[in-house]
């Protein structure tokens, strides 16, 4: 079984600063993608960052500039420090990590983290 555990959600002022931390834990192979999700109230999930395990960075554009996705492969973690926080930034923040369970095959599956919730006030 895989886990995925989020630290570092909270409550925030406009312009404020968080650091979002995953750890991923349990059997498996490797990891290849990490990344960043959010959902709000209302709306779907969607992607805030992802990072390849090779380094390689993809952020929203509502976030770019703002927000930075780093990884340490040895450690099995991703983190999101995120700056000049908006109010629209307000949302559970899930991580994601694309894992491969044994060294043959080639399958990687999706695992999700339980949430953190971030929220900006004005």
């Amino acid at each position: 079984q895989v886990h995925l555990v989020e630290s570092g959600g909270g409550l925030v002022q406009a312009g404020g600063s968080l650091r979002l931390s995953c750890a991923a834990s349990g059997s498996f192979f490797s990891i290849n993608n990490m990344g960043w999700y959010r959902q709000a109230p209302g709306k779907q999930r969607e992607l805030v960052a992802k990072i390849t395990r090779n380094g390689n960075t993809n952020l929203a554009d509502s976030v770019k500039g703002r927000c930075t996705i780093s990884r340490d492969n040895a450690k099995n973690t991703v983190s999101l420090q995120m700056s000049s926080l908006k109010p629209e930034d307000t949302a559970v923040y899930y991580c994601n990590a694309d894992v491969k369970l044994a060294s043959y095959g080639i399958t990687y599956l999706p695992y999700w983290g339980q949430g953190t919730q971030v929220t900006v006030s004005s």
